[in-house]
């Protein structure tokens, strides 16, 4: 008899954010990631806090990477029951240290600043955190490390192994293996799949031999520009904004779009390429994740190695500074000289790049540099589609800066690199917005004669 698996789609169906799939086989349950979903504050929270399954019943979870649409709920699980080992690679279990303490200090003072708006209302109920710090340490202990390419069993039965996925430090594909009645059967989660070409990472790994596979889509509506351009546009920018006296602000992801743009940086500064402007990364959480870049060269591709074994910092040169402490943070608002800032989030949701964006985005002689995705309902979607006026910390702001979008940086794969990758299997398509899907799917249909499926938030399918 075929082992018989049942998968049911708890985040990321039909949207980008909050990567939650459930896969119950041989009468065990395997969750592959435990994301934050991101979007409208009303929703979000409801959203996050309830599962949509019972945490204590999982077994086991796979991380693919990192990122905290795709671990951010973990403490959470572990809050509500949860006592199973957590995978991940080496590098994304170092980077879920920091990422989920800065998470939880996120959600801590999110409560506290909801507190004091009620007072002020005149409305009575304190707000609690989605989780915090200690939750986060209480998850640290369940944390297993798993090396690309080498199977690891997780129960009878039942074994995965990660190939890398090439979208950020330690991200990975995950393959399940299932043997039952003495037949073996093959299970993929794509994760979110990089770009051949870029700096630092190393090119995706496609999985081969796949019976099912649940796939990222999120941009399989589009064709981005090369990796290979992303240096030159950037020096581009700089050069143009620096010339009219003005500040370029970036809202950077903390995990590897903010070491991509230094390490492009420091190329550019060492080929004279660019004006000597200052460059400041204001980012605690960045900071600390360079830090772990430093600790993780195995990821790296043979040129970051080359760099890096030379004795090279590929993070840092003499115009770069680093910053932690909130009051150098706000002295950098105050800086009236050509710069650049770069600052988190990446979708301008929270964070220091806030306090920059308010300072900065009412002068045409600056720039918002966009460097990643910005799903839906996200302040940097706002910005991104040039709206006349944007509410940053509740109040409106008119929106003159130049806005630049680089879709070069991209760290996901365009629709060709998307199609590449899959084969001929039944895919379910998640971790995209509706309509990148939808074409995505209708593309897998007619030119593969896939079976594309798009499954419904919390919608359950039997293979």
């Amino acid at each position: 008899m075929n082992p018989t698996l049942s998968l049911t789609f708890h985040g990321a169906a039909r949207t980008t954010t909050g990567s939650r799939h459930v896969v119950d086989v041989l009468g065990r349950r395997i969750l592959l990631d435990c994301g934050l979903y991101q979007g409208r504050r009303s929703e979000t929270y409801r959203r996050n806090l309830h599962f949509g399954f019972d945490p204590s019943g999982v077994d086991a979870v796979i991380l693919s990477h990192a990122h905290i649409d795709h671990t951010g709920n973990l403490p959470n699980l572990v809050r509500q029951g949860f006592e199973g080992p957590i995978y991940g690679t080496p590098a994304t279990m170092d980077l879920c240290r920091v990422m989920l303490l800065d998470s939880a200090h996120i959600q801590e003072k999110d409560a506290e600043w909801v507190t004091k708006r009620r007072r002020k209302q005149g409305t009575d109920g304190r707000a609690e955190p989605l989780y915090t710090s200690e939750d986060v340490e209480d998850t640290f202990p369940l944390f297993q490390s798993a090396d690309y390419h080498r199977p690891q069993q997780v129960f009878h039965g039942v074994r995965f192994m990660y190939l890398d996925a090439g979208h950020i430090l330690g991200s990975a594909s995950v393959i399940m293996d299932v043997q039952n009645d003495g037949t073996e059967k093959r299970l993929a989660f794509s994760g979110d799949i990089g770009r051949p070409d870029r700096p630092i990472l190393r090119d995706p790994e496609i999985p081969g031999g796949v019976d099912w596979l649940i796939m990222e889509g999120t941009y399989g509506s589009r064709e981005q520009d090369t990796a290979k351009g992303a240096k030159e546009e950037l020096g581009a920018v700089i050069r143009r904004v620096a010339a009219r006296g003005g500040k370029i602000v970036v809202p950077s992801f903390s995990v590897e779009r903010t070491q991509e743009i230094v390490y492009h940086l420091k190329e550019l500064t060492e080929e004279g390429a660019v004006p000597r402007i200052p460059v400041y990364v204001d980012s605690p959480l960045s900071v600390n994740v360079t830090d772990i870049f430093r600790l993780h060269p195995e990821c790296f591709d043979r040129e970051a190695r080359k760099r890096f074994r030379d004795g090279g910092d590929p993070f840092g040169f003499d115009r770069l500074r680093y910053i932690k402490e909130v009051e150098e943070s706000k002295k950098l608002n105050a800086n009236k000289e050509p710069c650049m800032i770069i600052s988190a989030s990446g979708m301008c949701e929270s964070g220091r790049i806030l306090h920059h964006l308010r300072n900065s985005i009412g002068d045409p002689k600056n720039c918002v540099m966009i460097v990643g995705y910005q799903a839906s309902h996200t302040l940097g979607r706002r910005i991104v589609e040039r709206r006349p006026e944007v509410k940053i910390f509740g109040e409106p702001h008119p929106l003159r800066a130049e806005v630049v979008t680089l879709n070069a940086m991209s760290g996901h794969a365009d629709k060709n690199g998307l199609f590449d990758y899959a084969s001929k299997v039944k895919v379910f398509l998640v971790h995209g917005e509706e309509d990148a899907l939808e074409e995505f799917g209708g593309r897998l249909r007619k030119e593969l004669d896939l079976e594309a499926i798009i499954p419904e938030q919390g919608e359950e399918w039997v293979v």
